[in-house]
């Protein structure tokens, strides 16, 4: 059923993108700010209170859903699984810019790549070159595509039902909400978020833990593998986000492509270790980051089906 359930979700978000998710997350927007008004004071185990309240009943309450479906008609789980994963996955959620950029850059319209990898990224990148466009556009595609795709798909296998797809979706959100980030280039997050956030920042690296690992062995599987595992052995613990430089590395290092290093933004160099092997970013690798996605996704599916068979003949 979790097969059948990517593929209907993949295929009905290709066909018709949710363009607009303010209706799912405003809800969860809003509740984040009453726990955050009711718990925050400054401490951390009123942030981790706060998650496990934001967090477990909705998975639990998914689960419990699911089960009922079950027992009244397994269409019913199956029509619950797809729609949930078409309101988590957010496959086309980022891809759309990916394309856009890619398209401004082959028709050399640099001014209009540099705007649409400004508003994906939220900072400005009048400045960047086509090449550094290029580059920061493969790593928010490899970002994303784990993030909103392949991290989903993880926990949605592991866990029963749609509960693993919101968990995991849920501690993003929370993470972002209140724990900030420590990507580069995002905003610090309020000072009174410090320690109140400090649950929501742990609880999300203990649940990316495995499938970042998942990710980038799918990368090194379908790419470059010997370059994915060099880099990712050797490059990722020197990125800011320990866990995306597994990604980011191993994707570069799949991809032959160099990532990473320092750029200016807002007049200022922003120092980044290098990530990758092989060839500057350029709009030939912005079609290979395509293919490299979409193989790694393949992958997961075959994995899947060949689990599905396996259990069904013992």
């Amino acid at each position: 059923m979790s097969l059948l359930s990517l593929i209907a979700a993949l295929f009905l978000e290709q066909w018709r993108p949710l363009s607009e998710r303010q209706p799912v997350y405003g809800p969860v927007e809003r509740y984040a700010d009453f726990l955050e008004r009711q718990f925050n004071a400054g401490e951390v185990r009123h942030g981790a209170i706060a998650w496990v309240l934001a967090v477990v009943p909705v998975a639990i309450g998914a689960w419990l859903v699911y089960l009922i479906c079950s027992f009244m008609s397994p269409l019913m789980a199956l029509a619950l699984n797809i729609a949930v994963l078409y309101l988590t996955m957010g496959f086309r959620q980022f891809s759309h810019y990916f394309t856009d950029i890619h398209l401004a850059l082959k028709e050399d319209d640099l001014p209009r790549a540099r705007e649409l990898l400004g508003v994906w990224r939220g900072h400005d990148c009048a400045h960047l070159s086509a090449e550094e466009v290029a580059r920061l556009a493969i790593e928010e595609a490899l970002t994303a595509s784990h993030r909103h795709v392949f991290g989903v798909v993880f926990w949605f296998v592991v866990l029963p039902g749609p509960s693993g797809a919101i968990l995991y979706r849920m501690a993003m959100f929370l993470r972002r909400r209140w724990g900030g980030a420590s990507q580069f280039f995002t905003p610090a997050f309020a000072p009174e978020l410090a320690q109140f956030g400090k649950f929501s920042r742990d609880a999300f690296t203990v649940l990316d833990w495995l499938p970042v690992r998942v990710t980038a062995a799918a990368f090194a599987v379908v790419g470059d593998f010997e370059d994915a595992v060099y880099c990712w052995r050797t490059q990722a613990a020197k990125w800011g986000d320990a866990a995306l430089g597994i990604v980011l590395a191993a994707g570069a290092g799949a991809l032959g492509v160099r990532l990473g290093m320092p750029i200016v933004i807002g007049g200022e160099v922003v120092d980044r270790p290098e990530l990758g092997v092989g060839d500057e970013a350029g709009v030939a690798l912005l079609d290979s980051t395509v293919g490299l996605v979409w193989r790694a996704l393949v992958l997961y599916l075959l994995m899947l089906l060949v689990l599905g068979v396996a259990q069904a003949v013992r």
